[in-house]
């Protein structure tokens, strides 16, 4: 096990810590994008398995739901009243909150999936404070 992150998150990840909560907090509008606009995320080990971190993409539990049980779960109790909360980041748009939902949707067989798009100008507002 290592805690060690991931070349790949580094590339594609946000340069902030943030708060879940402060992000649930913001009020931005919800509107409807199409969901192969954040599919790509199922390639990259946004997901935590066996205590390491980013070691399991959501592909993966897509794929072997028996073999990763407790993300497929997870996955399945995902409460898809939410949008999932977006930004963009290093020229895409990237999930602050909802992969699980993203996950969902999918394997529903959802073709389009509820999102607010957080402008950059809101990260003072949801990063933690260390």
């Amino acid at each position: 096990m290592t805690n060690e992150i991931p070349q790949i998150i580094e590339d594609v990840g946000f340069d902030f810590d943030w708060s879940e909560e402060k992000v649930w907090e913001l009020s931005e509008p919800v509107t409807e994008m199409p969901i192969d606009q954040l599919t790509w995320h199922f390639d990259i080990p946004f997901l935590d398995e066996g205590g390491g971190t980013y070691n399991l993409k959501p592909i993966d539990v897509i794929r072997d739901p028996e073999s990763h049980r407790q993300e497929y779960d997870r996955t399945m109790a995902a409460d898809m009243r939410y949008p999932i909360d977006i930004m963009e980041n290093k020229g895409r748009l990237l999930i602050l909150d909802g992969l699980h939902r993203l996950m969902k949707a999918s394997l529903s067989g959802d073709t389009v999936v509820s999102v607010r798009i957080i402008p950059r100008e809101r990260i003072p507002d949801i990063q933690k404070i260390v």
